[in-house]
């Protein structure tokens, strides 16, 4: 199936510790999580809130575990502030990861996003995106793209939950809208199924532009609570929406054959973000590890 020496296994750091909600995990150190990482057998990581920032210093603590890092989010407001705001947050954003080897960079637009409002029912009141804020978006995500592209890094787009860009319709919009060679994909199982799409079609549309992958899996019985009780998208989180690949609702082989027919380079990363406290985080890593290697062989 997949190619070892192109595509890579990584795990997100939000099981153990959740920047949106710092109360989950906060008793998790760094050295616990990443140490945990390379214990379930992964190579990889996105980087979390409590990882240092230094090169040198964050550099020498993932050679120690054989832990690489392969992105981080980034959160643009090319909506709703002006772009020279965006620009000179990414460019220090764009460097750090330049520094530790990355070759992607996640970003989200937040503009009106409701996914860190805790009593804002993330199904019924997304932001939908006037004309305008989706020329914006598009124009800055180029600008973007471009600014990676000047150390040879590409910028991923983060489908996600709350957001202006939620639903395959909305995927469709943006990807029309921006530059192939400047804004690419980040194709998430997890948030794709949470908005009720088939993440299936996302893959036979955009395989050849999906260049990062967030493996995550949606728990049917907390989906249907959330829906009747109409939850924010923090709350979801709470209650235990989404799961590590293999313990929940969503059918992986059918998205691993077709990325494998397409040829798909570079990082898996599973993500599911969790209240450790309910869901061992290494537990549920080394599940998602063996899950991940009987499917693919990786």
């Amino acid at each position: 199936m997949f190619d070892k020496n192109k595509v890579f296994l990584g795990i997100a750091p939000i099981a153990w510790t959740n920047d949106d909600m710092p109360e989950l995990g906060n008793e998790n150190t760094f050295e616990q999580c990443v140490s945990e990482m390379a214990l379930a057998g992964f190579t990889g990581s996105e980087v979390g809130n409590k990882y240092p920032r230094d090169v040198k210093v964050l550099k020498k603590a993932l050679a120690l575990r054989g832990i690489s890092i392969a992105s981080a989010w980034f959160s643009s407001f090319l909506t709703t502030r002006p772009f020279v705001e965006t620009a000179d947050r990414f460019r220090e954003h764009r460097d750090f990861l330049y520094g530790m080897g990355a070759k992607v960079i996640v970003v989200a637009e937040q503009g009106r996003s409701i996914q860190g409002l805790i009593d804002t029912a993330v199904l019924d009141s997304k932001p939908c995106f006037t004309e305008e804020e989706w020329h914006r978006l598009a124009r800055g995500l180029e600008e973007l793209g471009r600014l990676a592209a000047e150390k040879n890094m590409k910028i991923v787009y983060h489908h996600h939950m709350g957001t202006g860009v939620q639903t395959i319709a909305e995927i469709d919009k943006l990807m029309a809208m921006a530059d192939e060679h400047l804004v690419y994909l980040l194709f998430d199982t997890g948030h794709l199924t949470f908005a009720g799409e088939n993440p299936e079609d996302v893959l036979k549309k955009y395989s050849k532009r999906i260049k990062h992958i967030h493996l995550k899996d949606i728990r049917q019985e907390v989906l249907s609570r959330v829906k009747a009780e109409k939850m924010s998208f923090l709350h979801a989180v709470k209650a235990g929406v989404f799961t590590v690949p293999g313990t929940g609702m969503i059918d992986f082989e059918p998205l691993f054959k077709i990325l494998d027919a397409a040829n798909y380079e570079g990082w898996f990363i599973v993500e599911a973000e969790q209240d450790p406290a309910l869901a061992n985080p290494l537990e549920y890593a080394i599940m998602a590890r063996q899950y991940i290697k009987e499917k693919t062989a990786l």
